[in-house]
């Protein structure tokens, strides 16, 4: 019994992430995209499933000379989303943090990003704000984890805005070719990058 409502769950959950998936997208050619799209980027730090690049993306190809408004718009919504969510995760943990990772599924996830904040938690916070990793829970866990929030959001900014700009740049030189090639190695790209980071860290810490 207890199997087949987790089954149901995650076939109600897919079901609801792909309908919101197909009206963000829809949501890039409206009127009032550039608000929505601040409004996905600020949800998105705290609980909403869909990355902001869903939409973030065709608005920059129908529009390329906006791209880089866009991505800094983008940048500040997100990263005001994320100081709610740390504090949500600060002083709301049970309350409203809790719940909101146990419906998405994440509570194992949140327990084993919680365990590395205390050794890993600058890498965390840039490894979520930059890579295909659900970014709400690490904010969520940095507030929890009660991680230097100066820092935290530094971090959040300088990750975000590599993110954003990142595709904003590609997108301008090379267009609708690069387009496909995010859609289908976006993660591995990001990932990717995201290690190369934390060897340059590494390299340099035991440089000195």
């Amino acid at each position: 019994m207890h199997i087949d409502k987790i089954r149901q769950k995650k076939i109600f959950l897919l079901h609801w992430i792909v309908q919101l998936y197909d009206w963000v997208l829809v949501k890039a050619s409206h009127r009032l995209a550039v608000p929505i799209l601040c409004m996905v980027g600020f949800t998105e730090s705290i609980f909403f499933p869909i990355p902001p690049d869903v939409m973030l993306l065709p608005m920059m190809l129908a529009q390329p000379k906006r791209s880089f408004l866009l991505a800094g718009l983008l940048t500040l919504s997100s990263v005001l989303g994320a100081a709610v969510g740390y504090w949500l995760g600060f002083a709301m943990y049970e309350q409203v943090a809790m719940p909101l990772l146990s419906f998405y599924g994440y509570e194992h996830a949140y327990q084993l990003i919680n365990d590395l904040f205390a050794k890993y938690g600058n890498y965390l916070v840039f490894a979520g704000g930059f890579s295909p990793i659900p970014y709400k829970v690490i904010v969520l866990g940095a507030g929890f984890a009660q991680m230097n929030f100066l820092a935290f959001m530094v971090i959040s900014v300088l990750a975000r805005a590599g993110r954003f700009f990142l595709l904003a740049t590609l997108l301008w030189f090379f267009g609708d070719a690069i387009q496909k090639l995010i859609n289908k190695y976006f993660g591995l790209l990001t990932i990717a990058f995201c290690l190369l980071v934390v060897i340059a860290v590494f390299a340099l810490k035991y440089m000195h």
